[in-house]
């Protein structure tokens, strides 16, 4: 269900996208701001508070990657892409600076909106089940806090890559193809290229494994997707056990 209260700031230097976008969503009873800069984004979002950011990559006075970052630093704000860079290595940039979602300019309408209740639903309420805390050894997942912390030290992971690994860590040696990880973790029918879930995982990787060329954790299934592996002190090799 949409978040009815939900605040979204639109940062564009076209104003005939903003204001497509703002005119569009308004109808779907989300809260709208918008910004043509970076310097007037950074300002508004630090007055607005918005749940969602649909964020342009070229502005003028700023990288909107390097945006995203500075806004995910002061508060884990979602962040949807918008723009016209379409080749995988840009997809895999905003992916890997902080992004929910990528989507490249033309867009349609529709699509927005399904993109932006998906990334919204995972401020859903946490129901009972889902609120115990998962410890493996060192490596401890709160869903409550939404924190991972590793050897008593926090873990820095965005939105997503938490929603991904608390996925994957309740589900411990269960192997998970990529559509089953976009369906639960994505929250809908996603038509890109299902690699997207690759790069988050490269991400986790690099934030949770002793080695993450070497992952002991999160092990792929090739052909298939990935699995949780629960750690033993056998598995690691009289390695650190995490």
């Amino acid at each position: 269900m949409t978040m009815v209260s939900a605040k979204i700031l639109v940062v564009d230097d076209d104003p005939a996208i903003r204001n497509l976008i703002i005119r569009f969503l308004s109808t779907k009873n989300y809260q709208m701001e918008s910004a043509q800069d970076g310097k007037t984004a950074l300002a508004t979002f630090k007055q607005f508070n918005p749940d969602l950011i649909i964020l342009d990559v070229n502005l003028p006075d700023a990288l909107g990657y390097n945006l995203c970052r500075e806004m995910q630093s002061i508060n884990d704000v979602f962040v949807l892409f918008l723009t016209s860079r379409d080749q995988p290595d840009d997809k895999n940039q905003g992916f890997k600076q902080g992004g929910d979602d990528y989507l490249t300019k033309p867009f349609d309408l529709m699509e927005l909106e399904n993109r932006v209740g998906a990334i919204l639903r995972r401020k859903r309420e946490i129901t009972p089940s889902d609120q115990q805390r998962l410890v493996y050894n060192h490596l401890t997942i709160d869903p409550t806090r939404r924190e991972v912390t590793l050897h008593d030290q926090l873990v820095p992971l965005t939105a997503l890559e938490f929603d991904l690994l608390h996925f994957l860590a309740s589900h411990p040696g269960q192997v998970l193809r990529r559509s089953e990880l976009i369906q639960e973790v994505w929250e809908y029918d996603y038509v890109g290229d299902q690699r997207v879930v690759d790069v988050h995982i490269g991400q986790i990787r690099k934030k949770i494994e002793i080695d993450a060329s070497d992952p002991k954790l999160i092990q792929t299934i090739r052909g298939v997707g990935y699995k949780f592996e629960e750690p033993n002190t056998e598995q690691n090799n009289g390695q650190r056990s995490v």
